[in-house]
């Protein structure tokens, strides 16, 4: 899954997606039952993020789920305020690069590497 620098375009790249994976539904006709996001930030300090949709409440991805039901297809429908989204995402869920490619919610502090990565993080 590709990261995207705005929340806003990861969305329409998870519509986009879903609606390839959906061939035989057109993106007014969508019945979307839950949207997942996922917000990492990387060692230069750029943040960047992932959504999908999916059809069914429940289902596994790569990101965390976020809303379901009405909410979930109101984002898909593009009616909401990106601030608002950004508000209710909780900072302990964002993942940090500590290595390259390798992302976590805290830096292992058991090796050199993981400690620098801690020290940069806490001076941000």
């Amino acid at each position: 899954m590709t990261m995207y620098a705005t929340l806003e375009e990861a969305i329409d790249a998870a519509r986009e997606e879903f609606l390839a994976d959906n061939p035989g539904i057109e993106e007014e006709d969508a019945d979307v039952q839950q949207l997942n996001i996922q917000k990492y930030i990387l060692q230069d300090g750029d943040i960047m993020w992932q959504a999908e949709f999916f059809a069914e409440e429940g289902e596994d991805g790569e990101c965390l789920p976020i809303l379901s039901g009405e909410g979930a297809q109101a984002i898909f429908d593009g009616d909401y305020d990106e601030i608002e989204l950004r508000q209710e995402w909780l900072e302990e869920n964002t993942l940090h690069e500590w290595d390259e490619g390798e992302f976590q919610l805290e830096p292992p502090l058991d090796t050199e590497e993981g400690q620098t990565a801690a020290d940069e993080w806490d001076e941000r």
